[in-house]
């Protein structure tokens, strides 16, 4: 299983639909709830997101590489959630 890195911003509407997209995934497919994702808030913690590429939250980083960056899509996600499935 790969690790998801989400990085996000607190008031982020995009953040929050992400955050949505990901929770109707883990009540439709059960085995997702099983994935490490580390979400870390960019605000809260500048020392972690300073190391990252990335201008736009919401940001998804998959074992590593940049996955997904700014406006989510429910597509993207269940996609991102798949590859991360996948061992």
């Amino acid at each position: 299983m790969k690790k998801i890195l989400m990085f996000t911003m607190k008031g982020c509407p995009h953040c929050a639909n992400a955050r949505k997209y990901m929770d109707e995934l883990f009540e439709t497919n059960p085995k997702y709830k099983e994935l490490k994702i580390e979400i870390i808030d960019e605000i809260q913690h500048p020392d972690i997101a300073d190391k990252y590429d990335y201008y736009y939250v919401p940001t998804y980083y998959l074992d590593g590489v940049k996955f997904h960056e700014g406006i989510p899509s429910r597509k993207m996600v269940e996609d991102l959630f798949r590859q991360a499935y996948e061992r």
